[in-house]
C-alpha cells in the first residue's frame, strides 16, 4: 500500500524508500556500533575498487538507509511482489527471468549454458553421493543395533546426508523440504564440497556471481510443499539447476505463474515474489539452487554488499567486540529487543 505521506507527492518516485524525519524503529547500541562500522568499511570498499571514498553511492546509500528503518518501507514492483527493507532501487523485477529472450538471457547469465551442458557431471556426483550415504547408514544402523542390544542404548537411528539442515529453516520451509548446504550467507561448507567436488569445482570455474545467500542441493519430499513465502531482498536472483523430477504434479508458483522443472535444465527466478512449491508426486524432487547477485548491480555494489554482510555474520558470532560508540545519538532510551535493525531481524530471522 502507497505510503499517504507521499501520495500527493505526484513528482517522486515512490520506487525509491523515501526519507522520513525520524526513523519508524530506534536502534540498540550494539546496532549503531553495526552501522558505523558499516560506513567507516564502506569507505575502504570504495578504495579498493580505487573509487574516491567520499563519492556518493545512491543506491547503497539507501540500502542503508531502509536497512536501518529511515525510510518508506519499499514498495512492491509488480503482482505479488513483497520486498523487504534490505532493498536496492532500480532493479528490473520479475518473477520468472526465464522471460528474458534468448541473446537477453546469455548476457546476463552467461554461465547457464554451460552450466546445464554440464549437468550430468552434477546429477552423477550426487547420486552416487546419495548410495554411498545410504549404504553407510545401513552399515552405521546395524552397528547400533548391535550395541543397544549389547548395552541398551535407545538411539538406533542413523543422520542422512539431508538431516543435517538447521531446524528453523525447515520451520520455515516445511518438513518435507531440506538441504544440503555447499554455501550459506557467503561462507563454503568445506565437509560437504568436499563430498561434492566435482560440483564444486564446476560452480567456482563458471565465475557466478555468487550472493550472500547460499548454494545448496534441495530435497522436497512426496506429498508436501513449501507454503508461500517472499525471501525479501530483490537484489540476489536464485537459480534451480532440476537434478531429479518425479512423474505427476511437481511444480513451483513465482508471482501469478505456476511452472514445473526440466531435468538438465535451469530456470531463474526473484524470490522476493513470493513463491511457494509442491510435489504431489510418490517421489523425492531434487534440485541445486544457487543464489546470485542481480545483474544490474555494478562491481561496487555488489563489493558493498558482500562487506555488510560479511560484517553481520561477524557481529553474530560475537567476533566484534562491543565499543563505545564514535557518534552522539539524539535518542538516549535503549530500545528493546535484539538484533541489527532490519539486516540483522531478516537476514537471521526466517528469511532463505
Amino acid at each position: 500500500m502507497t505510503s499517504a505521506l507521499f501520495s500527493s507527492a505526484a513528482n517522486i518516485d515512490l520506487s525509491i524508500p523515501q526519507l522520513l524525519p525520524e526513523p519508524r524503529q530506534k536502534l540498540t547500541t550494539r546496532q549503531k556500533q553495526f552501522w558505523e562500522d558499516i560506513e567507516e568499511g564502506l569507505r575502504d570498499v570504495k578504495r579498493a575498487k580505487n573509487i574516491d571514498p567520499d563519492e556518493d553511492l545512491p543506491r547503497i546509500n539507501s540500502f542503508v538507509n531502509a536497512a536501518q528503518f529511515k525510510t518508506t518501507p519499499p514498495q512492491p514492483l509488480g503482482p505479488r511482489h513483497d520486498p523487504c527493507e534490505e532493498f536496492i532501487p532500480g532493479l528490473t523485477a520479475m518473477p520468472w527471468w526465464d522471460d528474458v529472450e534468448e541473446e537477453e538471457a546469455a548476457r546476463l547469465f552467461p554461465w547457464k549454458a554451460e552450466l546445464e551442458s554440464k549437468s550430468e557431471i552434477i546429477i552423477d556426483e550426487f547420486f552416487s553421493v546419495m548410495e554411498r550415504d545410504k549404504v553407510d547408514n545401513a552399515e552405521e544402523r546395524a552397528k547400533r543395533k548391535e550395541l543397544k542390544a549389547m548395552y541398551d542404548i535407545r538411539d538406533t537411528s542413523a543422520r542422512d546426508l539431508f538431516s543435517s539442515d538447521s531446524a528453523w529453516q525447515n520451520e520455515v520451509m516445511g518438513g518435507g523440504w531440506s538441504a544440503v548446504r555447499l554455501q550459506r550467507l557467503g561462507e563454503w561448507n568445506v565437509e560437504n564440497c568436499a563430498r561434492f567436488p566435482k560440483t564444486y569445482e564446476l560452480i567456482r570455474s563458471l565465475d557466478i556471481p555468487l550472493a550472500v545467500r547460499g548454494v545448496c542441493f534441495a530435497k522436497q519430499g512426496p506429498n508436501t510443499g513449501v507454503a508461500e513465502h517472499s525471501d525479501g531482498r530483490n537484489f540476489i536472483l536464485t537459480s534451480h539447476l532440476a537434478l531429479k523430477i518425479p512423474d505427476g504434479e511437481v511444480s513451483m508458483t513465482v508471482g501469478e505463474s505456476k511452472r514445473g522443472w526440466i531435468e538438465g535444465k535451469v530456470c531463474t527466478i526473484d524470490t522476493s515474489f513470493t513463491h511457494s512449491t509442491v510435489n504431489k508426486s510418490s517421489g523425492d524432487r531434487y534440485v541445486l539452487i544457487i543464489d546470485f547477485w542481480h545483474p544490474e548491480l555494478t562491481s561496487i555494489e555488489r563489493g558493498s554488499l558482500e562487506y555488510i554482510y560479511d560484517l553481520r555474520n561477524k557481529f553474530e558470532r560475537g567476533d566484534v567486540p562491543v565499543r563505545k560508540l564514535k557518534k552522539k545519538y539524539d535518542d538516549e532510551r535503549e530500545p528493546e529487543g535484539g538484533g541489527l535493525g532490519a539486516i540483522w531481524n531478516l537476514v537471521t530471522g526466517g528469511k532463505k
